[in-house]
């Protein structure tokens, strides 16, 4: 498949794909690459975005560039959530589990991809949906294989990551290679859309993208890896 490398487990293993995410760029950031190459390959992708965003940016324009995000990544299913930005750790976690519970039932997804309980950036909203997600997979008629997002170990561009704080609030899971269960190196056509779906989020992209120039941005976001959870004793 052009512009997908490193694949451990086959893309066509995935089968259905829910996704769970806490902010609008969420999803792209992280798994905007394996969306679209799940989408060109026919898959079907379930997005579901917690908040609006509206601790970031206006909350009407980044949930119009969510939209716009999907489109071009081929999601054409997508749910929100509607809590509160910046308050997801005060939700009740088993009323959030129940809902997404809920959405388990009807989608049935084989793969659920979302934060680890690192959060990918320490995020506390972030790490929220990670504990409602494993809750309601408890709680779920079939069990899905969950993949998180992590880092590896040598990161893209740890100049930007630095400059731009984009670990304040805590670093994510790194894993070798042969930890991962899916590793995607982006190029050509897959990228060009991951950047694209980006773009179109400019309230929260632009100006990153006019600091460090497109070419720096298209190679710093031009990798996603994702491993099965932690095992825990």
């Amino acid at each position: 498949m052009t512009g997908v490398a490193g694949i451990i487990v086959a893309m066509e293993h995935l089968g259905t794909v829910l996704m769970i995410w806490a902010h609008p760029d969420d999803e792209t950031y992280l798994a905007g690459g394996l969306s679209a190459a799940l989408t060109d390959a026919g898959h079907r992708v379930v997005c579901v975005t917690a908040t609006r965003g509206a601790a970031g940016g206006d909350a009407d324009v980044r949930s119009t560039e969510l939209e716009a995000a999907l489109t071009v990544l081929g999601v054409t299913e997508h749910h929100w959530l509607e809590y509160d930005d910046g308050a997801c750790a005060s939700v009740d976690p088993a009323e959030a589990a129940t809902r997404l519970g809920r959405l388990l039932d009807h989608v049935r997804p084989d793969t659920v991809v979302t934060f680890g309980q690192d959060g990918f950036t320490g995020h506390p909203d972030h790490r929220a949906v990670n504990g409602w997600t494993d809750l309601a997979i408890l709680g779920a008629r079939e069990t899905p294989l969950l993949l998180h997002s992590v880092a590896r170990p040598q990161p893209l561009d740890a100049d930007l990551d630095e400059n731009f704080n984009v670990f304040e609030l805590g670093r994510p899971r790194v894993c070798a290679d042969d930890e991962l269960a899916l590793l995607l190196e982006l190029d050509g056509e897959l990228l060009d859309r991951k950047v694209e779906a980006l773009l179109r989020q400019w309230s929260q992209t632009g100006g990153l993208v006019e600091a460090v120039g497109l070419d720096r941005f298209r190679t710093w976001v031009s990798q996603e890896a994702f491993a099965a959870p932690l095992q825990t004793a």
